[in-house]
């Protein structure tokens, strides 16, 4: 078992700040400002914030000792932080289709980034969070990556930044790429663009909701603002990498022998001879994480820049805050880097509430929850109509009390009858040939330790299973083969 020098367990922050959910306060952020209740008339309004890849080492979920979130921060000291919250799928589309619409991957069938979600026969006609909303007499209007880039919705807002077609700014690149030295990595690349803030497209997309928190809005309003980085490719300003010298950064809590225990379906979704073989040729570990960490403070300044005009604008006492990050980010661990996997580093993401009148500042939830659950979980927060085809399962109990009963895992799947499901002690996978892991995270919190064929968690397993999806549809259609290069170059981007 070989772990790298100035590495960290990166889960033990996570246990250690469970133990006292009512009363702990994030260090830095004993200052954060106590949201008033709600005074004014009529349904609260939804300010709706995105974050792509993010993963979570940001300072309140304590995944990374060197990180600087000032502002994510802030933010999780307002409400309730989920600490244990998991996407419907590892990879973009799926992901956000599924949070999007309410229904599981398992369901629509939309597995993989390819997929244009709205032809799968079940989401053709879905109802989308937006529509919802608009459907029951609010504003609905959004900016940057909300759906998978390749996938714009236009039928879910009255109006779109930078248009309904084009949902993603344009970011400055730098010339002569790839500048991490590594050939034929497309956009797997990282290091200091010569560009301004002002010149970034999340800088751009920050803009823009400034500009709709400061109108006069005559209905109550849904405003989406969807950030791309800390998605790859890692170009952010120079200042942001100055705030993480290289020989100090600390690498992930590596098991060189980790794949020894693990199914051949999960020994192929690691790809241990692609990126990870890659990274330690070119000697790009400690670059490679510190363009993460650049990009996740970059992406923090912009969203402390909306936060700072949402506190000076009319609705900070009636408007509904969520923020969420698609899916999580492996960066070495199980020797696999990205997401498109069914592990803690890729399904783990980042989810936190502020609601006027319902959550109190500085709570942290264990349960294991969804982004399957932010929709029906906005519906009753505003009290709007039901949509009855949700397969998630309201927050509300929750966000009144952390500490309220949940009996259900969450559910992540990676391809069809690809499942790992998630407590707050084990992580089950089970693969679709019915190869498993299994993962006892009081004891082995960086799954190391592949204990399912140890019979003493028999039991254990036998629960797990009855909540594995009993519907698991055939792939919905992929894009045609015959796209052209520059739609496939735009959808891999993305």
């Amino acid at each position: 078992m070989s772990k790298k020098s100035n590495s960290i367990d990166r889960r033990s922050f996570l246990r250690l700040a469970a133990v006292g959910t009512a009363t702990f306060v994030l260090p830095g952020c004993a200052g954060a400002a106590r949201r008033p209740d709600s005074k004014q008339p009529g349904k609260p309004n939804v300010l709706f914030m995105a974050i792509d890849d993010l993963n979570d080492w940001i300072g309140c979920l304590g995944g990374h000792p060197d990180v600087k979130t000032p502002n994510l921060d802030r933010l999780a000291a307002r409400g309730v932080l989920f600490t244990n919250a998991h996407c419907s799928a590892p990879a973009c589309n799926p992901s956000r289709a599924s949070l999007m619409t309410g229904i599981l991957p398992s369901t629509s069938g939309v597995y993989h980034n390819p997929q244009p979600w709205r032809k799968s026969p079940v989401l053709k006609d879905a109802v989308t969070i937006p529509q919802h909303f608009m459907a029951n007499g609010y504003t609905a209007v959004g900016g940057g990556k909300i759906y998978h880039g390749a996938f714009p919705d236009p039928a879910s807002w009255q109006d779109y930044f930078p248009s309904q077609k084009k949902n993603k700014p344009d970011d400055p690149m730098p010339p002569n790429r790839p500048i991490n030295g590594i050939p034929k990595t497309a956009h797997f690349d990282w290091g200091p663009v010569d560009a301004t803030d002002g010149q970034m497209g999340d800088y751009k997309v920050a803009d823009w909701a400034i500009s709709q928190l400061r109108k006069n809005h005559d209905k109550p309003f849904f405003i989406a603002c969807g950030f791309f980085r800390p998605h790859l490719p890692w170009y952010v300003p120079k200042k942001y990498f100055d705030m993480y010298p290289v020989d100090k950064v600390t690498l992930p809590n590596v098991n060189e022998n980790d794949l020894d225990d693990i199914p051949p379906i999960g020994k192929k979704m690691a790809r241990p001879q692609g990126d990870h073989k890659k990274v330690i040729e070119h000697k790009q570990w400690r670059k490679a994480v510190q363009g993460y960490l650049a990009s996740i403070t970059f992406v923090d300044t912009c969203v402390g820049r909306v936060l700072d005009a949402f506190d000076k604008s009319a609705y900070a006492a009636n408007t509904v805050i969520v923020l969420w990050s698609d899916h999580g980010w492996h960066l070495g661990e199980k020797l696999h880097w990205r997401k498109f996997s069914l592990w803690e580093e890729a399904t783990h993401n980042v989810m936190m509430v502020v609601a006027p009148g319902i959550t109190k500042p500085n709570r942290r939830c264990s349960r294991p929850v969804t982004m399957l659950d932010i929709y029906p979980t906005l519906i009753d927060l505003c009290v709007l109509t039901p949509n009855k085809k949700l397969e998630g399962k309201s927050l509300l109990p929750l966000l009144k009390n952390p500490k309220a009963k949940w009996d259900r895992p969450a559910l992540t799947t990676h391809g069809r009858n690809n499942h790992s499901l998630r407590t707050e002690r084990f992580r089950y996978i089970r693969y679709s040939d019915g190869t498993e892991e299994l993962y006892d995270h009081d004891t082995d919190e960086l799954e190391w330790k592949n204990l399912a064929g140890d019979p003493k968690y028999a039991d254990a397993k036998k629960k797990l299973v009855k909540w594995l999806p009993k519907t698991n549809v055939p792939d919905s259609p992929r894009n045609s083969p015959k796209r052209t290069t520059q739609t496939k170059k735009r959808q891999t981007k993305q």
